[in-house]
């Protein structure tokens, strides 16, 4: 051992301690040896000194070797322990095993070879031991720290619970604000929109140039307010579910001949073309015709907003698996790829400013990214900046309706899978200029 071990031997016997000290001198321990005859001076020395090892004898003149261990022990001193012990003591071997002791060693095997051999492996034993108990203990340690952790996660889970409920009753209230208020001001407003209507009349009265003018400036302020009313309303309803589906059998091409037909004055006001083409061989389809029309007129009103100058198509056609599409193109300003998914968010535009050149809620796309999963349907958008933009709209032809609502009707295919009902829908002649036959297809 090249470690100068610091050893101490503890014997009342003073034969038994010359007898350890010749025998480790003689094995070449390097060392310094300490010597005491009792358990006191024993215990005194060991509160005192860091030894590397102890050679206690079992008998002692004012205890025995047992009780000294299990004293040294309480007392969180930790040191390995070889009891010398005499023959017959195999028994008293265990008891100081299981008290504590590194090893024993009978007294009539004292030699340098085998207190060596006990010496190198009972302090082998014991660092082991210390290396054990140091990781034991760093794992007590890792064990307390995962628990605090956990407790202080588990806290801060529950105050993001509270905050969560908190924000989630802000939000219903909100909600519930904005619907009561576009409520309660849709009334004075459709007053507003119907007295105007009623001045215009000629019937009415007969206004100056200038007053009709002004007149006619309120009453399209009015619809414009109404229409961001109907819009918050809307979206108020969807976030709290109570925006149910009106589902019947009618005939999309009609549907959306009104709607761009009510879109034209806005489409001329700016010299915007307006075309429509529809490439159904069956128009009937089972969804909402209000909400079909409100997609429409929303996606149009944005494609004329943000169109100068050029074309805008609206072009309906079916697709495979009893499904159709309705697609709005422009040759507006585009949108760049970064603002794909903020412009579908609730009261976001891409320009945020108060001094924004194109006014609006932000509503109108998210009311329709709403609206179109409710019918099971699809929405995709393709754009490029100063080039234009393509929503396209794809729907079931027949959609499904929440729990509880009433069954939708029986809706055939005929033979060549075309949705068709027992009565022939009356197609109404549009009053949209139709496509010609080769228009300009638009390409992003």
């Amino acid at each position: 051992m090249e470690k100068t071990l610091k050893i101490l031997v503890v014997d009342d016997d003073e034969v038994d301690r010359i007898a350890v000290r010749c025998a480790l001198t003689e094995a070449g321990v390097q060392m310094e040896l300490s010597e005491v005859s009792d358990g006191n001076d024993a215990f005194s020395a060991l509160s005192a000194t860091a030894y590397d090892c102890v050679f206690l004898g079992y008998r002692l003149l004012n205890q025995d070797g047992l009780t000294l261990i299990q004293q040294l022990r309480s007392s969180e001193i930790k040191v390995p322990l070889i009891v010398l012990t005499g023959q017959g003591d195999e028994q008293i071997a265990v008891q100081l095993i299981k008290a504590g002791a590194t090893d024993c060693l009978f007294k009539s095997r004292i030699s340098p070879e085998n207190l060596a051999q006990v010496l190198r492996s009972a302090i082998r034993v014991y660092r082991a031991e210390m290396q054990a108990a140091l990781a034991n203990q760093h794992l007590r340690e890792s064990h307390e720290q995962l628990i605090r952790k956990n407790q202080e996660l588990e806290r801060q889970q529950q105050q993001i619970q509270m905050q969560n409920s908190k924000l989630s009753e802000a939000s219903q209230l909100k909600s519930h604000f904005l619907a009561t208020m576009s409520h309660e001001l849709r009334t004075p407003m459709n007053a507003i929109i119907g007295f105007s209507q009623i001045l215009l009349r000629p019937k009415f009265c007969q206004l100056t140039h200038q007053q009709e003018d002004m007149v006619e400036r309120i009453l399209n302020n009015g619809k414009h307010l109404l229409m961001l009313l109907n819009e918050v309303l809307d979206f108020s309803k969807l976030e709290v579910g109570r925006l149910d589906l009106k589902a019947e059998i009618f005939d999309v091409s009609k549907v959306i001949n009104i709607a761009v037909g009510e879109m034209h004055s806005l489409a001329d006001a700016k010299n915007l073309s307006l075309l429509v083409q529809t490439d159904l061989q069956n128009s009937l389809v089972f969804n909402d015709p209000v909400r079909i029309k409100q997609i429409l007129i929303n996606l149009l009103s944005n494609a004329i907003k943000f169109t100068e100058c050029g074309e805008i198509w609206v072009e309906v056609k079916e697709l495979p698996a009893n499904r159709v599409v309705i697609t709005v193109r422009d040759t507006g300003i585009g949108i760049a790829p970064r603002d794909f998914k903020r412009i579908f968010e609730a009261f976001r535009q891409v320009d945020q400013t108060i001094t924004r050149k194109y006014p609006g809620t932000g509503l109108g796309l998210a009311i329709i990214d709403s609206l179109v999963r409710m019918m099971g349907g699809k929405i995709f958008l393709e754009s490029k900046l100063g080039i234009g933009s393509m929503f396209k709209i794809e729907l079931p032809r027949q959609i499904t309706l929440s729990t509880g609502a009433a069954d939708p009707p029986a809706l055939q295919l005929d033979d060549k899978g075309v949705l068709s009902s027992a009565k022939n829908p009356h197609h109404s002649s549009s009053k949209a200029r139709q496509a010609p036959i080769g228009y300009p297809k638009f390409k992003l």
